[in-house]
This record gives C-alpha cells, sequence and structure tokens, in this order.
C-alpha cells in the first residue's frame, strides 16, 4: 500500500488519477489532496478518499471546508496556503506525489518533493521549464525518482531501453520525436486567427483539458514547453528533438534510433494510460481506459509543423537555446498572454507576439537558485503586464 499526495487534485490530470486509483484500492492510499479555489469540487473527492489532509489556496475557503468535512464526520485536516502544499509533498508518509497543478505555482511544492526524496509523476511541465537544471541536479542528489506523465513524454520514456541512464548516444538514439495535434486551428487560413475567440480555441479536437493548456495547444506553446521539458528529462540537445505535427493523437511519440528504427508508443487519447503506467512502473496495471481499435484507424498522417502559424514553438527553442532563465522568462510571459486571451484582452495571435517582446526585454542571467527562478518569474510577469497595458 502506497500514500500519494495529488497536488491539484481538481484539475483534469488529478480527476483523472483518481479514476484509476478507484481500480487499485488494494495498491494505493490517497494520503493528500490539494486544489487552488475548487472547494466543493475538493469536498466531494475528501468524502469519497477520506485523505489525511486537504488544502486549499485561500484561508476562508478552508475553514469552509473544514466545516463542511466535520458535518459530515470526515476528519480530513484542511490547510490553506503554498506553503501547506510544500508540507504535504514532503511528508514522511507521502510516497508518491503527482505533480498536477498547471502553471508556475506547481513549482515549489513539486522542488520540496525532490528535495523530500519522493517518486514524482510530473505533469507539470513548467517545473522543468522554470528550473530544469535545478530541479534535476536536486532529484539526483536526494535519490528522487522522475517519471513523465505528459502524454508525449511518457511515450519516448516507454520507447526508450528500461535501463535509460540519460545518454542517448549509448542507447542508440538518433533523436526524439514529440507529437502534436495541431489544435483547432490547424487548418484555419492565417489571416483569421486574430479573429478567434476563447471559446473556439479551448475546444481541443482531441483532448479534454483546463483552459490554459487548450490555449497552449493552439498556440503549439505547449508543445514549446514540451520540446524544454524533453531536453531535461531525457538529456537531449535541441537539435535532437523534433517535432512533426499527427492530428489524430494516436502516436503520442516516438524514439529514432541509429539502425533506422523508430519506436512508437500508441494508445487512445486518454491520459488515464499514462498515469497508470507512471504509478505502476516498473510494471503494469489497467488504467480504464478504452482499448485502441487498430482496425478502425484509417490512416495516421504526419507533417512538419509551420513556424509562421505556431511562433511559439520557434520561441520556445530559442529559449531552451538561449538558457538561464530565458525558458523562465517564457513561461510567465506564455501565463500571462494566455490568461489575456481567456479575458478578451488581446487577440489571439498577439499571445506570441507578447512572448517575443517580453523575452527581447530580459538579458540572459543564470537560473541556478530557486530565488534566481522565481525572482525571473515575478519580473517578467511584470513586464508583459506592462506591456498590455
Amino acid at each position: 500500500m502506497q500514500n500519494i499526495t495529488i497536488l491539484g487534485a481538481t484539475g483534469s490530470i488529478g480527476q483523472n488519477t483518481l479514476a484509476v486509483l478507484r481500480q487499485h484500492p488494494d495498491r494505493y492510499r490517497v494520503f493528500a489532496l490539494t486544489a487552488h479555489r475548487q472547494k466543493d469540487k475538493l469536498r466531494e473527492q475528501c468524502r469519497e478518499f477520506k485523505p489525511e489532509y486537504a488544502a486549499l489556496d485561500d484561508a476562508a475557503d478552508a475553514a469552509t471546508l473544514r466545516d463542511e468535512l466535520r458535518e459530515i464526520g470526515i476528519k480530513t485536516e484542511v490547510l490553506y496556503g503554498a506553503d501547506a502544499l510544500s508540507e504535504v509533498a514532503a511528508a514522511s508518509e507521502t510516497d508518491i506525489v503527482m505533480a498536477a497543478i498547471v502553471g508556475a505555482a506547481g513549482l515549489s511544492p513539486t522542488y520540496a518533493a525532490a528535495k523530500a526524496g519522493k517518486k514524482i509523476l510530473l505533469a507539470n511541465k513548467e517545473v522543468l521549464v522554470m528550473a530544469g537544471a535545478l530541479f534535476i541536479q536536486t532529484a539526483k542528489e536526494h535519490d528522487a525518482k522522475i517519471l513523465p506523465v505528459d502524454s508525449e513524454h511518457n511515450a519516448i520514456f516507454q520507447a526508450l531501453p528500461l535501463d535509460f541512464s540519460g545518454n542517448l548516444a549509448a542507447a542508440g538514439v538518433r533523436k526524439l520525436w514529440l507529437t502534436a495535434s495541431g489544435g483547432p486551428f490547424l487548418d484555419l487560413p492565417l489571416a483569421e486567427l486574430a479573429k478567434v475567440t476563447p471559446e473556439q480555441a479551448i475546444k481541443h479536437p482531441n483532448w479534454t483539458m483546463g483552459k490554459k493548456i487548450s490555449v497552449d495547444s493552439a498556440s503549439m506553446m505547449n508543445k514549446g514547453l514540451e520540446v524544454i521539458e524533453a531536453h531535461w528529462l531525457f538529456n537531449a540537445p535541441p537539435e535532437q528533438i523534433g517535432v512533426v505535427v499527427h492530428p489524430q493523437s494516436i502516436v503520442h511519440s516516438l524514439v529514432e534510433y541509429l539502425d533506422g528504427s523508430l519506436i512508437a508508443q500508441l494508445g487512445a487519447p486518454d491520459m488515464r494510460i499514462p498515469i497508470a503506467h507512471a504509478l505502476a512502473w516498473p510494471s503494469r496495471m489497467e488504467s480504464g481506459a478504452a482499448r485502441l481499435d487498430l482496425s478502425s484507424l484509417s490512416k495516421l498522417s504526419f507533417t512538419t509543423p509551420d513556424l509562421a502559424r505556431f511562433p511559439c514553438l520557434g520561441l520556445a527553442y530559442d529559449a531552451l537555446k538561449a538558457g538561464g532563465i530565458a525558458p523562465t522568462v517564457l513561461n510567465a510571459a506564455n501565463e500571462v498572454a494566455a490568461a489575456a486571451f481567456l479575458e478578451n484582452r488581446i487577440s489571439f495571435p498577439d499571445i506570441a507576439k507578447l512572448v517575443a517582446k517580453t523575452l527581447d526585454y530580459f538579458p540572459i542571467m543564470p537560473a541556478d537558485t530557486l530565488e534566481a527562478v522565481l525572482h525571473a518569474d515575478r519580473q517578467a510577469r511584470e513586464k508583459a503586464l506592462s506591456i498590455i497595458a
């Protein structure tokens, strides 16, 4: 029986994690659940899973949840604030941490889990984008195990040798290939992108995701962040990480070997598959996802992404090559830009323009401490907001 803490329990990854856990009550126990503000959804999760701890961002929300749980006889202790997330992530009782908080807010508690030597199921790509070198080094020093949950990185992880130690050449790997659906605007004329609405952007053709990550998928910033994430997860230089547009979202990513072989991981577009894989690794267990019927597939297509349509992907490669705080600035500016687009304050093409202007403003500085990373994050957000204003 392993104890699991879920950071971001009310989001799509958190809910899918709980869906997998329901099938294996003899293997996993929910120790802590955290949420930003979805108090009612967290209450129902606590009612079902009865964790030792729950945590919310706001003190008043936490007090209300505490009273509501007491009324129905649930003894879960309710905490609040950013420090509470790090506390439950690093708790001695926690064996596994599902890091599923979207954005920079997930950095500190996931870093705390690494310092505590936990098994980390990493669904928060921003941790590696903002502080990749620091996070990877901390995990090594404290013997923390990082298992990727993003469908693309999980696919690469599955397609690499089981004993892969971070040396692509020794493993005979020529290149890693991340697949991208292309999002809802893949075939839209470029001239019409300025007119698209947030409602259109969040209607992903294949995946059910939160609003922010859906916007990132539409702009392909999501794939850019995944390129940076792949760099740190698999010790791969930018030139050994490629992206192909694959609208069907059946091939989740591929590994190209020196002998010409391409090994791909295929499956239905269902996040329960990579979640179950990471939870059970190195074993396998049921995920609850539908089986992929190969006979029903009419075609699998792959094309090169158009950087005129998806400039955010190019910006991410540039930030990775620049290094230092550049990926942190990229991520911060994008979070501000995505939020502004969802609030109808900027147009869809303005997302890439805002990120580019913010990146141009900052000189490249080292990102060698958590404080330096968080400082760069704050400054980049302030600059992006000033550009919008």
